[in-house]
């Protein structure tokens, strides 16, 4: 795909999520009727499945070796929280940290919990067992290793990658993820929950990839 047809495909999923997004707002009296968009329940109008990067996309290290969320991060998650939209981490760690993926979120999470500084606890619990990390040191990225496991792992629904780094963003959208560059200035920090609601409602899921940017 060249770069002029690159941005045109942005821009047609832009107008698309946006007409899409329009409708799927909930006012406050319809709160409780917002559509779930997991696999389980939402086949009939399609999912999308969501995942991060985690060091600087959604926790940062200060110099103090400390740990907290990125500005928004927690209000992020609490809104795809809302919404039922799954959501999974695609990280790289040490794969000598256990023999499976359970092991090894296992150690990923007792290193961030030791430094824990945010006043609200790691939502550990939203991301359940959709936690991939290198089995090999070949795997980890930009490899495309993590990112072919998780997308075989959310089945038919469409995949989006939120991550700081473009290179990450460019390998993950080679694979059929939408994509998008998270955390930069004069930018929203996330991907507007309402769009990534929205897309679970286009035609074809993972037929193209698209980068929001």
């Amino acid at each position: 795909m060249n770069k002029t047809t690159g941005r045109r495909t942005s821009w047609l999923l832009l107008l698309a999520l946006g007409s899409l997004a329009a409708l799927s707002v909930p006012t406050a009296s319809a709160a409780t009727r917002i559509p779930r968009t997991t696999v389980d329940t939402g086949r009939a109008r399609g999912c999308v499945m969501v995942y991060f990067d985690l060091g600087e996309t959604l926790v940062h290290t200060a110099k103090d070796e400390s740990v907290r969320y990125m500005p928004g991060a927690a209000e992020h998650l609490r809104a795809l929280r809302a919404r039922h939209i799954p959501v999974g981490l695609i990280t790289n760690v040490p794969s000598s940290w256990g023999t499976t993926d359970a092991e090894r979120a296992a150690k990923l999470k007792e290193v961030i919990d030791k430094d824990w500084a945010d006043k609200r606890p790691f939502a550990w619990s939203d991301f359940g067992d959709r936690i991939f990390t290198p089995r090999t040191e070949a795997e980890r990225k930009p490899a495309p290793a993590l990112w072919e496991r998780a997308k075989k792992a959310a089945g038919p629904c469409r995949v989006v990658y939120q991550a700081e780094t473009k290179d990450e963003v460019q390998a993950a959208g080679a694979l059929g993820y939408v994509t998008y560059l998270a955390t930069r200035p004069h930018w929203p920090a996330y991907l507007p929950v309402p769009l990534i609601a929205a897309l679970a409602r286009l035609p074809f899921p993972n037929a193209a990839s698209a980068r929001v940017s």
